[in-house]
């Protein structure tokens, strides 16, 4: 666990989030801004299994577990893991003034357009 939490604090610092500045030709510095998103699943159980068995005697039993070899009780398990960056906004930096552009602009004039 602690391993894991580890990597996870490499994945994400803060030039993850907010990205290196890219300097255009006329002096403005553009600074993306991403959104990282990061999601985890687990699970697992231990599992046995019933057979009827055949006695001697003709008799029959379905409530006896045999277990399999090598434990009394098999665990199984999995998990998995997701990751994603999607970049939202850029930083405009120049010419005296700080703009913040956002990559969706869902604007009512945009909305009409898309019709």
């Amino acid at each position: 666990m602690t391993t894991a939490m580890q990597s996870i604090k490499e994945m994400v610092d803060v030039n993850t989030i907010v990205g290196d500045a890219v300097q255009a030709p006329d002096g403005t510095v553009i600074i993306p801004i991403s959104k990282v998103t990061f999601g985890f699943a687990a699970g697992g159980g231990e599992y046995s299994y019933t057979v009827n068995v055949e006695y001697e005697n003709g008799n029959s039993s379905s409530d006896r577990e045999d277990h399999i070899d090598g434990g009394e009780f098999p665990f199984a398990g999995g998990s998995g893991a997701g990751v994603s960056i999607c970049p939202v906004a850029f930083m405009v930096v120049g010419n005296g003034q700080i703009k913040l552009l956002p990559v969706n602009i869902n604007t009512t004039i945009d909305k009409l357009l898309d019709l």
